[in-house]
């Protein structure tokens, strides 16, 4: 298997402990292993990240934007889901 057949790669790194991990970018790897050394690499030659993931781009199921209404928008009618109707108490405002 060529270099130009390794799978494709999405790397996610956690800047440090109790945040979020953030897609960072691709890279071509043969296995998982290779991927995370790969990607400790690329993307943390300064230091930054505390965690790294590494996910296959086939294993990534994403939405279409073309179909953003569709997908979001039936939330839409659900006024009960917003806080529009809450009153916040006079002890919480004064805070």
């Amino acid at each position: 298997m060529s270099e130009r057949d390794w799978p494709l790669w999405e790397v996610f790194i956690r800047a440090k402990a109790g945040l979020a991990h953030k897609h960072a970018g691709s890279l071509h790897a043969a296995d998982a292993q290779m991927a995370l050394e790969n990607a400790r690499d690329v993307y943390t030659r300064r230091g930054e990240g505390v965690s790294l993931w590494v996910v296959p781009s086939t294993a990534i199921t994403a939405s279409d934007p073309e179909d953003k209404e569709a997908f979001f928008e039936p939330t839409g009618d659900k006024i009960y889901r917003h806080p529009t109707f809450y009153e916040i108490p006079e002890d919480v405002k004064n805070i």
